[in-house]
């Protein structure tokens, strides 16, 4: 372990502390079961997994969804914890299954503009979120435009002291910034414990978090019913699904940004053991929560130890420092929280896209989505989003005519080579894509077209290259189009053949076309010289 790790540990621990009260509020449930299991997921997760940003404690989404899920069963407060130590514990195994059926290739079909787009939108939802604590209000909406014009409507009902202790708390964090070897929550928070009995902020309205009662509540649980047990494991995917798509977002986009490699279905695994342990502790359910990677990304984490620190620093915060902890000003948790998002609002990877004009719309809309429908219904609109666009591209792939380069055996593009050489009455043509069932048809038909308006060229060439396997409609198309071509007597071979390719072609009974197949696009055209000769 280096010493980078214990100082970005214990700030990551500041960070905790306020996330898991609030949170926990979101839930509807004690401060306890939060903090709980931040430390449970926290050292759980060391064992399996491999990022060293992640910090798996409570996040705001699951948060949410867990609220929504109990706010369905008509349970009281110690049923409501049974409840909800049940899901996790479901949300575990949940997840351990995934894990042994090696499910985190799902992980593949969100594309990095989605989970930029996905990490803006998640990270602007949370800081949205804690500005009612900053201005002392206890407002709630459905949506973040609601709870926005919630929060300018109410303006005259702002507590202004807890405003300027929010301001002042942002000021210190930011200025602490640029002295990294320092844990500048940590001083923040010792800060404003000194600062509210100085000032007297409870006395002057300033709401503050109050004494926490660590133990599990084990010996007053109330279980549900069998009925409510059965409503659980459906109750339980939800939550799975928001943690997947949130954790694994979080792991990925910190990972791609220091070219870290880390495993998906070892993160699955990962995820399924830190939420066992926390159902142990009756916590709440657990992942990599953006906010807290961010913070140790932040801190300069270098290892899995960071994560481990933090869980120990924040058991020891609330052990040895309770008494002080109860006096925390509210504001201040909430603007420990903003200062750990604001640099995942930097332009910068949207600026990228924009320059090389590829997917800024894809990423923009994943945004709009997490701010627009939620965190849940956000990624999966991002998540359809991206699969529309890859749909889409390969539907309608790009079609290239080729030509030879100089002398070369080399068939490029003649539309970024102008300078490449059409042989006489010949054409060549690569789909940009795979041929399969949805393009197949449509991509033969405009070269068909192609064809018809040039009928003088009586010799052509259908490269291959970027199609691996042919499904039984890509294979029909192919000899549906060589019979058309053959009826209007153009002569067609086909280039860049794979073996696979020729096999199928073989099981199917269509020597016609494997005889007239090459392994390169020079080879086939030639093939038409030697056919002259």
């Amino acid at each position: 372990m280096k010493s980078w790790d214990f100082m970005a540990g214990l700030s990551v621990a500041g960070l905790m502390l306020p996330e898991a009260i609030g949170y926990a509020g979101i839930a509807g449930l004690p401060a306890q079961h939060a903090i709980l299991a931040a430390c449970a997921g926290a050292c759980a997760y060391t064992i399996l997994g491999r990022s060293r940003f992640a910090i798996v404690a409570p996040t705001s989404s699951s948060a949410a969804i867990l609220a929504a899920t109990l706010a369905t069963l008509p349970l009281g407060a110690t049923g409501r914890a049974m409840a909800a130590a049940l899901v996790v514990a479901l949300v575990g195994i949940i997840f351990g299954v995934m894990a042994l059926a090696r499910l985190g290739g799902l992980a593949s079909f969100i594309s990095r503009p989605v989970l930029r787009g996905f990490a803006l939108g998640l990270a602007i939802t949370i800081i949205i979120k804690q500005l009612p604590v900053v201005i002392g209000l206890p407002l709630h909406a459905g949506n973040i435009g609601e709870l926005l014009a919630a929060i300018f409507v109410s303006f005259r009902q702002w507590h202004w002291m807890s405003v300027l202790t929010a301001l002042i708390a942002l000021a210190f964090l930011f200025g602490l910034r640029r002295f990294p070897s320092m844990p500048g929550v940590l001083l923040v928070l010792a800060g404003s414990i000194v600062g509210s009995s100085i000032f007297d902020l409870r006395g002057h309205g300033v709401a503050s978090v109050g004494m926490i009662d660590l133990m599990p509540q084990w010996d007053h649980i109330q279980w549900p019913s069998s009925r409510e047990l059965l409503l659980l494991p459906q109750l339980a995917l939800p939550i799975v699904l928001i943690l997947f798509a949130e954790s694994w977002g979080t792991m990925r986009t910190l990972a791609l940004r220091h070219g870290d490699l880390i495993n998906p279905n070892r993160e699955l695994g990962a995820l399924g053991l830190s939420n066992l342990a926390s159902a142990f502790v009756m916590g709440m359910p657990v992942g990599a929560g953006f906010s807290a990677g961010s913070a140790a990304e932040a801190a300069g984490a270098s290892s899995r130890w960071t994560g481990l620190i933090a869980a120990a620093g924040l058991g020891a915060l609330i052990l040895v420092a309770m008494p002080l902890v109860a006096g925390l000003p509210e504001p201040v948790l909430a603007a420990i929280v903003i200062a750990a998002l604001v640099h995942a609002l930097d332009p910068a990877p949207f600026e990228r896209l924009w320059k090389v004009r590829r997917d800024l719309g894809v990423a923009v809309g994943a945004a709009a989505g997490v701010l627009i429908l939620g965190v849940l219904d956000g990624m999966l609109f991002a998540i359809a989003l991206s699969l529309a666009v890859l749909i889409r591209r390969l539907a309608a792939p790009h079609l290239s005519e080729l030509g030879r380069l100089g002398t070369s055996r080399d068939y490029v593009d003649i539309a970024y080579h102008p300078d490449a050489v059409l042989p006489a009455d010949m054409a060549i043509y690569r789909p940009a894509e795979p041929l399969f069932f949805a393009n197949a048809e449509r991509v033969l038909g405009r070269i068909a077209a192609m064809q018809a308006a040039q009928p003088d060229r009586e010799r052509m060439v259908l490269s291959l290259e970027q199609s691996f396997d042919l499904d039984s409609t890509a294979l029909d198309a192919l000899a549906e189009f060589s019979q058309l071509m053959q009826q209007r007597h153009v002569v067609l071979k086909l280039a860049r053949v794979r073996d696979h390719i020729r096999a199928l072609m073989r099981q199917a009974e269509m020597p016609d076309l494997l005889a007239r197949s090459s392994y390169s696009v020079d080879d086939a055209v030639q093939s038409f010289a030697l056919r002259q000769e």
